[in-house]
């Protein structure tokens, strides 16, 4: 008697879902390694805006050569000293020596460093909205700004300390071990 095979042989259903198990546990660790890769990235690029945000805003104060802007020609009126405020298209910023500040309050009108950089879709922030996109940040005479989800949030961080006289503000380097 002539027979045609039907279906799958145990054997090969346990070699098949062997094979499937072994994938998957290969898999998963890859998966969590990405969203730790994602907080580094975000971490960096966080550390990015925040360089290019005191570049940008202390050109500007170089540019306009510490003359105050005249009433009505922009949509905020800065100083533009070394130590007050500069109008940018968002609105006035905190100077510290030519340089956004780190000090600034969180949510204040004028703010430094964390309204310049733009790390959330609101030009001062609180920290309830800077805490809504994964981000805690204090402020002082050294801004700490973190990226949390991870691990450890003081251990996914930066810094930026206000620039000195005649000196540029320091940021540090990333510190990501709690990403």
């Amino acid at each position: 008697m002539n027979r045609k095979q039907a279906g799958f042989t145990l054997i090969e259903l346990v070699v098949v879902i062997t094979i499937i198990g072994i994938l998957a546990a290969i898999a998963l660790p890859k998966f969590t390694n990405l969203q730790r890769d994602a907080r580094i990235a975000k971490l960096n690029a966080a550390r990015g805006a925040i360089g290019a945000a005191a570049a940008l805003v202390h050109a500007t104060f170089l540019a306009r050569g510490g003359v105050a802007d005249p009433a009505g020609s922009t949509p905020c009126i800065g100083t533009n000293a070394v130590n007050g405020t500069i109008c940018t298209e968002a609105g006035l910023v905190q100077l510290a020596n030519g340089y956004p500040a780190s000090a600034t309050a969180l949510g204040a009108a004028t703010p430094g460093i964390i309204g310049a950089a733009g790390l959330v879709s609101v030009f001062s922030p609180t920290l309830v909205q800077l805490q809504a996109e994964g981000f805690n940040v204090t402020v002082g005479a050294t801004a700490t700004i973190q990226v949390t989800g991870g691990s450890n949030a003081a251990n996914c961080s930066f810094t930026y300390a206000a620039a000195a006289a005649n000196a540029a503000p320091v940021i540090s380097a990333v510190t990501s071990t709690g990403c």
